[in-house]
């Protein structure tokens, strides 16, 4: 029998004995089938720690407040220390940064406030030295309406005609006012369409006003965007994060060149709102999958003529799972490696406030990927983001060390945002120091309930002033005041911490039972998650999370895990009232 006190989280290596107990509520045969590999090796990216770099508040390293390329350079040494494989960036390109870095007036250069594009090239020479590869976000759906090539699209010049998606839009007949040919909305509030003046025309723009939608459609910008990704292939990345895959074509016009208006959600009654309407003729469409089937080609050639190590694709996609599992690809066709997996993010509770979240709502979130990932593909965990609130915040601080060592205890590959290892926490963000367009597209009133911001303050290294981020008096966003003792200096220094624990955690992961082995997990009544990973002739390792914050007595572990050996303590969370061994 086993008693576990309030948010314990333990790594036990090897057998649990326990009386009878309540087990989980889903086929323990079926978990373990969804999760097992006859495979004996693994490829890099399969067993992989992938970090996430948000630039512009990672280090400064010139003292303007901003984050940058040398800043990452100088902290390339903390990624290896804390076991990171690859790391991905955030928009670094050149941009006037109406959406930081995602909307891109040059796809071919660097932001001259992140660097140059020497300083790229010294990154990837750096990052090799440590065994670090760099993956790039690439923003395929849209460009900055300063790029060159939307210029060119706007005066009709020959080959640009149709870069992007133009219309006409319709003359009222009643009122004799131009309108825009469809209902569409974009995702930071109002009508997906604007006005051109030079060119006469409507064109659609999914994201903010400077983010014109390329069109896919037309063969020129397809190739346009595999020079891209070649481009930048040959700078030395080793992949990419794919933003807003979703978005990337839209349904075509009827006979009559008419876009057809989307239907009413239900969901909200702000007319504004992007979840206004039911986005069935902008997002999704199966043309947007074979289209990461063709760049996932371009980078297997690639890999093909100039050798190397595999060179990946991360799709980031908020869609349907039914929807998401098709960008893995199909039995004649590869597609993505890592089509991300955002369930421990928009599963749960729907308002993403999980901090009350019962163990089985747990299993839930982790079974819907395993029993529907199609066989012979990657699991892959992502607990947040730049576009999300941190772990900290919605799963409440007291299971920050809970949601590190599920991600890293769970078959397949961990994303980690940066900050979480060390269980930095969201900063409320003034309307007046909004920088988020998302937010700043809305008002005072309502921002709050659309803004990023809160999630990208800069990163802390320090007690020192500003975080030891900047030198300079202030930065782009402010910094989160409990920095003082939230940050890397003073978790290296203090064992037990967020950040000891995080290491602790990629060193066990190492082991082959947790790259190679089979998957068994359940719930043990509302309490008690338990998973279970082995391998034939090494060693076996329980996981046991009590995930609320009451104590659970007469828990039986061992039956619904089928684990009857003697196991003892790997490994910790800090909250736990028990010892290692």
């Amino acid at each position: 029998m086993a008693c576990l006190n309030n948010l314990i989280v333990a790594i036990l290596a090897l057998g649990l004995q326990c009386a009878l107990g309540r087990a989980g509520v889903v086929d323990p045969d079926l978990l373990e089938r969804a999760s097992t590999s006859t495979d004996t090796t693994r490829d890099w990216w399969q067993v992989a720690q992938f970090y996430q770099i948000y630039p512009r508040s990672f280090k400064d390293s010139n003292g303007d407040g901003i984050g940058d390329l040398q800043g990452i350079i100088s902290k390339l040494d903390y990624l290896k220390e804390i076991g990171v494989t690859a790391t991905w960036l955030s928009p670094i390109y050149t941009s006037p940064m109406a959406d930081f870095g995602y909307d891109i007036s040059d796809f071919f250069d660097i932001q001259a406030e992140y660097g140059t594009l020497s300083d790229f090239d010294e990154l990837i020479t750096e990052a090799n030295k440590r065994n670090i590869k760099i993956i790039l976000d690439f923003v395929p759906n849209h460009s900055s309406d300063e790029n060159v090539w939307f210029t060119k699209s706007v005066n009709r010049e020959k080959g640009y005609e149709d870069y992007y998606m133009w219309h006409d839009g319709y003359v009222n007949a009643s009122t004799g006012v131009r309108e825009p040919p469809s209902n569409w909305l974009q995702a930071f509030r109002g009508s997906a369409w604007e006005w051109n003046d030079v060119r006469q025309q409507y064109y659609l723009h999914q994201f903010a006003v400077k983010q014109p939608d390329l069109n896919y459609r037309n063969p020129a910008v397809v190739a346009q965007m595999k020079r891209v990704l070649t481009y930048w292939l040959d700078r030395g990345v080793a992949g990419f994060r794919m933003d807003a895959v979703p978005w990337c074509f839209e349904v075509l016009p009827d006979a009559d060149g008419r876009y057809p208006d989307e239907p009413l959600s239900g969901y909200t009654t702000d007319p504004d709102d992007s979840s206004y309407l039911k986005h069935i003729y902008t997002q999704d469409l199966r043309e947007t999958v074979e289209m990461v089937y063709q760049w996932r080609t371009l980078l297997d050639d690639y890999q093909r003529i100039h050798g190397g190590d595999t060179r990946v694709i991360m799709v980031e996609t908020y869609s349907g799972l039914d929807y998401v599992m098709q960008f893995y690809g199909n039995r004649t066709t590869k597609g993505a490696q890592i089509p991300f997996n955002f369930q421990f993010i928009v599963g749960g509770n729907g308002d993403k406030n999980n901090t009350q979240l019962n163990a089985a709502g747990f299993v839930k979130i982790i079974n819907s990927w395993l029993t529907q990932m199609p066989a012979g593909q990657t699991a892959n965990w992502v607990m947040g983001n730049h576009d999300q609130r941190r772990v900290g915040s919605r799963y409440g601080e007291n299971r920050i060390d809970l949601m590190n060592m599920l991600q890293m205890f769970l078959p397949g590959v961990s994303v980690t945002y940066q900050g979480e290892e060390l269980g930095m926490t969201d900063l409320d963000i003034s309307w007046e120091d909004s920088r988020d367009p998302a937010a700043c597209n809305s008002n005072a009133n309502i921002y709050e309930q659309f803004t990023r911001d809160p999630a990208r303050t800069p990163f802390q290294w320090s007690d020192e002033a500003n975080a030891g981020f900047s030198t300079n008096a202030t930065t782009w966003l402010p910094i989160n005041p409990n920095y003082v003792t939230v940050n890397v200096k003073t978790e290296n220094a203090t064992s037990p911490s967020h950040l000891s624990l995080y290491k602790q955690l990629v060193e066990l992961r190492k082991q082959k039972t947790l790259q190679l082995g089979a998957t068994r997990y359940a719930n043990v009544g509302n309490n008690v998650v338990a998973i279970k990973r082995s391998l034939s002739g090494e060693t076996t390792y329980v996981l046991v999370a009590n995930v609320l914050d009451t104590a659970v007595s007469g828990v039986d572990v061992a039956s619904a895990l089928y684990a009857t050996d003697n196991y003892k303590i790997k490994l910790l969370n800090p909250l736990a009232k028990a010892s290692v061994g």
